[in-house]
């Protein structure tokens, strides 16, 4: 539910931000647009979990 414009700024940022930075997309090999290839991130550290827009999306990464 939005409350006011100020909510409803804030929704569509945090959303633009997710969709266009962190959500992985078929032209690009299901990997997220700020995905660097140069970066190798090992797999036996653990998972980190990132609530946004109170739990509606969720970020995975992994512990640097």
């Amino acid at each position: 539910m939005i409350y006011n414009k100020r909510h409803a700024l804030t929704v569509v940022g945090q959303h633009g931000d997710h969709f266009n930075n962190h959500r992985p997309h078929q032209g690009r090999q299901q990997q997220p647009p700020n995905h660097d290839p140069a970066v190798i991130i090992p797999m036996d550290k653990p998972v980190r979990h990132r609530r946004r827009l109170n739990g509606v999306i969720n970020e995975y990464h992994r512990a640097a």
